[in-house]
């Protein structure tokens, strides 16, 4: 097996606004993972959709729905990356806030650890909204070729 020497970004984000199919959108990117190497080493993409409830006319989450997301997604961000910050499980891609969702995106290391979190939280209802999961293998990260392209296109 391949030995490989990482160093962890410290996590830097910068914030974009777009539309998409007519409503505003908003990402949350870390811009440390341009460069990022290897990547291979965290080859599964993680996607987390949280469903809002309680939304403004543009189908954004209201101020209260967000203070309620706000420290589940943070406890989330805790578990999946691990104790270890020198090695974590996972590493934070993006939020993206949209037409009444939240989708969380993280690359993982080891799939296994992060679907037994995820089930956990889910087995034991500690999630004040509906959420859904998708873990997907992808050693080239081309599931993130858009996020990681608006990095460039902005030139951060």
């Amino acid at each position: 097996m391949k030995e490989y020497k990482i160093i962890i970004p410290e996590e830097n984000y910068s914030i974009f606004e777009y539309n998409r199919d007519d409503l505003p959108a908003i990402m949350v990117l870390n811009t440390a993972l341009l460069k990022f190497k290897p990547k291979e080493v965290f080859s599964w993409h993680l996607s987390l959709i949280i469903n809002f409830k309680t939304l403004n006319n543009n189908g954004m989450p209201t101020e209260s729905e967000t203070e309620l997301s706000t420290p589940f997604e943070e406890n989330i961000d805790e578990q999946l990356k691990g104790i270890d910050k020198d090695k974590p499980n996972a590493l934070f891609v993006a939020r993206i806030t949209w037409n009444g969702t939240r989708e969380l995106i993280y690359r993982i290391y080891n799939p296994e650890i992060t679907n037994t979190v995820l089930e956990n939280i889910i087995n034991n209802k500690i999630f004040p909204r509906e959420f859904e999961y998708k873990i997907e293998f992808d050693k080239k990260w081309s599931l993130n070729k858009w996020q990681l392209k608006q990095i460039k296109r902005n030139n951060l």
